[in-house]
C-alpha cells in the first residue's frame, strides 16, 4: 500500500511539473511581449508557473541570456547582468525580462547564486557577503567575454539591494558597475510588516530541518532591519560615487517593508532615481512577487537603462497587490 502511494505521489507530481512546463511563459509568450494590455494580473502566476517550471532544470538560464559570443553594440554598450532574488533562480524571475532586453538590443545574462546546496531550486539563500563575491566573479566573466568596461545590474529583492550594493561597496564593483536597477530592492533591510523576528525564528527551525535540501537562510536574517550586514552595508551611506541607482517600488510591497526603505539617498559622486510604480502607473497595484513579470515595470527598466530614448509606459492596470 505505501509503495502504491509512494507511486502515486511521485507520479502525481511528475504531471504538475509536465503541466507546469506546458504553461508556463516562454520568450514569446512572456508579458513583455504583448505590451499595451489594458488589464493584465497574472504576475504573481507566471512567478509560480516559472518556479515549477524550473524543477527539473534549476540552473538553466531564461530565454535570451547567457549568450558569451555576444558583443554589446554602439546603441547599447554595458552588458546587462540579471541578478534573481531570495528564494528564487533566474529562470523563474527572468523569463520576461530577459527576452525583451535581448529582443531591445542588450547583450544578456543571468547569473544564479547563494546556493547552500549544488543545484537547488530555490536560491540566493546563502550569506549575502558571500553570494556578492560569486557576483563579482560572474561579472569579471561578462566583462572579460564581452570586452566591456563595465555592466549594468538590474536585480529583484536582495538582488537588486543589499546583495550588488555589498559588492559595489566592499568587492570593487563600483569600479566595474555602470548602473544599478533595483526592482522592489531590499535596500536596508525589512520588518515584513513586524512580523520579521517571528519568521527569523521560523527560519532557523525549518533551516536546520531542511538543511539537507538547501534550504537554510542566513540571507533572510541579513535582510532584517537592524542586522550585523545591513548595520555595516550603510554605516557610511547608501551609494558608491559614480554609479547611478535606479529603485522601481510598489507601495503594495508587503515583504520589503515599510517600502519607504527601498528608496536610497545619494551621496557624493552617485546619481539616484527613486520611481514609485504608482506615481507612474496609479491602477497598478503589483506587489513583490509579481513585480518582474509586470510589462509597466518592464519599461521602467528600459528606460532606466536608456534614458536618452525613453518611452512613455503604456500603463497596463494590475489590480492584485501580489
Amino acid at each position: 500500500m505505501r509503495t502504491t502511494m509512494r507511486r502515486f505521489l511521485k507520479a502525481a507530481g511528475a504531471a504538475l511539473v509536465a503541466v507546469c512546463l506546458i504553461a508556463a511563459p516562454t520568450a514569446a509568450e512572456a508579458p513583455a511581449a504583448r505590451p499595451g494590455v489594458p488589464l493584465r494580473d497574472l504576475g504573481a502566476v507566471d512567478f509560480a508557473l516559472a518556479l515549477l517550471a524550473s524543477v527539473p532544470h534549476p540552473d538553466r538560464s531564461p530565454a535570451g541570456a547567457d549568450d558569451f559570443t555576444c558583443r554589446p553594440s554602439a546603441a547599447h554598450p554595458y552588458p546587462v547582468v540579471l541578478v534573481h532574488g531570495t528564494i528564487e533562480n533566474a529562470y523563474e524571475n527572468w523569463s520576461a525580462l530577459a527576452p525583451l532586453l535581448k529582443s531591445a538590443g542588450y547583450c544578456v545574462f543571468a547569473l544564479n547564486y547563494g546556493e547552500t546546496k549544488p543545484h537547488a531550486v530555490l536560491k540566493a539563500v546563502g550569506p549575502v557577503p558571500r553570494s556578492a563575491r560569486q557576483l563579482a566573479a560572474y561579472v569579471d566573466k561578462v566583462r572579460a567575454a564581452t570586452r566591456a568596461a563595465k555592466v549594468d545590474l538590474v536585480g529583484h529583492s536582495q538582488g537588486g539591494g543589499l546583495m550588488p550594493q555589498w559588492y559595489l561597496r566592499f568587492g570593487g564593483g563600483a569600479a566595474k558597475v555602470h548602473r544599478l536597477v533595483g526592482i522592489n530592492p531590499s535596500s536596508h533591510g525589512t520588518t515584513l510588516l513586524g512580523l520579521i523576528h517571528l519568521v527569523d525564528a521560523v527560519v532557523d527551525v525549518a533551516g536546520r530541518a531542511g538543511k539537507p535540501l538547501g534550504l537554510d537562510s542566513p540571507a533572510i536574517k541579513e535582510q532584517t532591519v537592524g542586522s550585523p550586514v545591513v548595520r555595516r552595508l550603510y554605516a557610511r551611506g547608501d551609494t558608491e560615487p559614480g554609479v547611478i541607482y535606479t529603485n522601481i517600488v510598489t507601495r503594495t510591497d508587503f515583504v520589503v517593508t515599510p517600502y519607504t526603505h527601498q528608496f536610497l539617498t545619494p551621496g557624493p559622486g552617485a546619481v539616484v532615481h527613486n520611481i514609485l510604480l504608482q506615481d507612474v502607473c496609479p491602477l497598478d497595484l503589483t506587489g513583490h512577487l509579481g513585480s518582474p513579470w509586470d510589462p509597466n515595470v518592464h519599461q521602467l527598466v528600459l528606460n532606466a537603462l536608456d534614458p536618452a530614448h525613453a518611452e512613455p509606459v503604456r500603463c497596463a492596470v494590475m489590480p492584485i497587490p501580489a
